[in-house]
């Protein structure tokens, strides 16, 4: 892949029909080398006219030879762009952890370790450990309003001796899942331990604007929302009907459907301690799916560090 680098770097054109918004072409001309990475992360913490933390002036720092440092052009202070940062003393180069983000940032249905480990030339374990550290950057603050559907499912293999495989409120061996999904915007899953009242309508709350109009369906653990929110509309699955003029949950079942299909056709199955982690990057994926700008950038965008003082 990598020797394809010069010919990539000479032809960055794109079709107009393209729906990509970083290619490959692009991805190589930005980040050729592993400097190019450290220089951007550079850049971005560290501009010039940043102020030293031991001196306290304004300077330009310059790149240490044979390092991953910059140093302080007044007092010698040397700053590492990597420290506090996902990247932090990872012996991964910068450029396979950008293309690692490049890598989820294309795809749809979800990227397996095994993919990433094979395609950059690392250890499984390694890769895992990538793709984990990315995630984190992938969730989403804020409150969800206007026109919400709330829907609950179970993640995992149809479960015998029951109708539909669909387990009871105190099933332990499914996690369920809640999804709060605003028509024609973003979406909130979380890994819930039941599906009763007292868990849901907290959950509800803490992401949904009091100001919705909310839509489920008829799970008793959703009677009181209308004390709680605008309004409150119920579609009746039971009478086979799933959708009533603007009554439904639809979206929220699409939601759940990209979430599943993707797990199981790319990694088979997920533990329940992982769930919560892809449930986030489904989710942003949704987010995202209609913006102008790339989402690697995006995804580049959202590295911060923990503390830009912090030197290893």
């Amino acid at each position: 892949m990598w020797s394809m680098a010069a010919k990539a770097r000479d032809n960055v054109e794109r079709f107009e029909s393209s729906e990509s918004r970083m290619t490959f072409t692009e991805f190589m001309r930005r980040f050729p080398t592993n400097d190019a990475c450290l220089e951007y992360l550079k850049e971005r913490f560290y501009p010039a006219g940043t102020e030293c933390p031991s001196c306290h002036k304004s300077s330009k720092f310059h790149r240490i030879k044979g390092r991953s440092a910059y140093s302080c052009q007044y007092c010698g202070h040397h700053v590492y762009p990597t420290a506090g940062t996902i990247f932090h003393k990872s012996t991964t180069s910068l450029q396979l952890w950008f293309w690692a983000i490049y890598l989820m940032s294309s795809t749809r249905c979800g990227l397996a370790a095994k993919h990433l480990e094979r395609e950059i030339g690392v250890s499984y374990k390694t890769a895992h450990r990538m793709f984990k550290q990315i995630r984190t950057l992938l969730d989403d603050g804020g409150s969800l309003s206007g026109r919400v559907e709330i829907d609950e499912t179970y993640m995992g293999g149809r479960r015998k001796g029951s109708p539909g495989g669909r387990p009871g409120p105190n099933d332990s061996t499914k996690p369920p899942v809640l999804a709060m999904v605003e028509r024609k915007g973003k979406v909130k899953a979380r890994v819930v331990p039941n599906v009763r009242r007292a868990t849901l309508l907290p959950e509800i709350q803490r992401y949904v604007d009091p100001s919705s109009i909310v839509y489920t369906d008829e799970l008793k653990s959703y009677d009181l929302l209308g004390q709680h929110y605008s309004q409150h509309w119920r579609i009746p699955h039971s009478l086979g009907i799933f959708i009533q003029g603007h009554v439904y949950t639809n979206t929220a079942e699409s939601f759940f459907s990209l979430v599943k299909g993707g797990i199981w056709g790319t990694y088979r199955g997920v533990s329940t301690r992982y769930l919560q982690n892809y449930l986030d990057e489904y989710a942003w994926r949704w987010n995202h799916k209609y913006d102008r700008r790339s989402m690697f950038q995006t995804i580049l965008d959202q590295v911060e560090k923990d503390d830009p003082l912090e030197a290893p």
